[in-house]
């Protein structure tokens, strides 16, 4: 039909001018519609489908859908339909096992594990915890009745991104010792300075 053809041009010219290369792929369309469909590359070399954007000629005339033109006269119009995300279920799927579990900051569930070293600095610890909360970071407090090397192994088995070890010397100086999940020790920081550099880790939305 001429809406068909027009509607496969309009999908073809759109991946035109955005520069985006595109395979066409006939007799693949479903019964209502040609369509665009984004397909990824996973980390072991699978193509899944994902987003899709669609043309549907079924469902106006199924619900009667019509619309007054400059005319005068009725018309039915075409419906265009996308999933971002394809299903929902199957993307996150998809991301976890692209990341093996080991979220960038930005992604992660748990962002930051604050790991005390004894109950004595169990105030400090959770003054450390809800500031970072207060910057609307992810945080857990590891207050468990456990030696230091469990915590910062089960924050590391858990793919948690940065442990925030915090002792006497941290909670005297104002500060919290940071290690990260690859690349270990990073050192002591201040509290202001641990902000800024995860802030701005999370705002750059870096993929690792």
């Amino acid at each position: 039909p001429e809406d068909w053809h027009r509607a496969t041009a309009a999908l073809a010219d759109t991946m035109k001018r955005m520069n985006i290369p595109y395979k066409k792929m006939e007799g693949e369309a479903a019964f209502y519609g040609p369509k665009i469909d984004v397909k990824l590359i996973d980390a072991i070399g699978r193509s899944w489908q994902l987003t899709t954007v669609q043309f549907d000629f079924n469902l106006p005339a199924r619900f009667g859908l019509q619309y007054v033109a400059d005319d005068g006269a009725k018309h039915q119009p075409l419906m265009v339909h996308r999933a971002l995300l394809g299903s929902v279920e199957r993307f996150f799927g998809i991301l976890i096992e692209h990341y093996a579990g080991a979220f960038p900051l930005w992604l992660a569930p748990v962002q930051l594990e604050v790991c005390p070293v004894s109950e004595k600095v169990a105030d400090y610890a959770k003054h450390v915890t809800e500031t970072l909360k207060r910057h609307n970071l992810r945080v857990h407090l590891d207050d468990r009745n456990e030696k230091l090397p469990a915590k910062i192994r089960d924050a590391q088995l858990q793919k948690i991104p940065y442990m925030l070890v915090v002792g006497p010397k941290e909670a005297e100086a104002g500060t919290v010792s940071v290690r990260h999940r690859s690349k270990g020790d990073l050192g002591p920081k201040p509290l202001a300075e641990l902000v800024d550099m995860l802030q701005g880790e999370v705002d750059s939305r870096a993929t690792s």
